[in-house]
């Protein structure tokens, strides 16, 4: 019987050893989706200022000419 009690109790630390890894590597894994995040966050706008600047590009280009609307002249 008092083998079942040791061996209870050493599955029991087992288990609260496991409990604070699993917790310690939660508390990483939010921190660095919370990191994750802020870097989406970041390129997101780098994204978004870049379709700007293209669309900006874009619009400066000079409207090419057709051969329809060059013999219509």
């Amino acid at each position: 019987m008092t083998f079942d009690f040791e061996s209870l109790a050493e599955k029991i630390n087992q288990l609260a050893e496991l409990t604070m890894v699993l917790r310690r590597e939660n508390a990483e894994l939010r921190i660095r989706n919370a990191e994750l995040v802020s870097e989406q966050s970041v390129m997101n706008e780098r994204l978004r200022q870049a379709r700007e600047r293209v669309a900006g590009l874009i619009s400066t280009l000079p409207v090419a000419v057709t051969q329809e609307e060059e013999a219509g002249e």
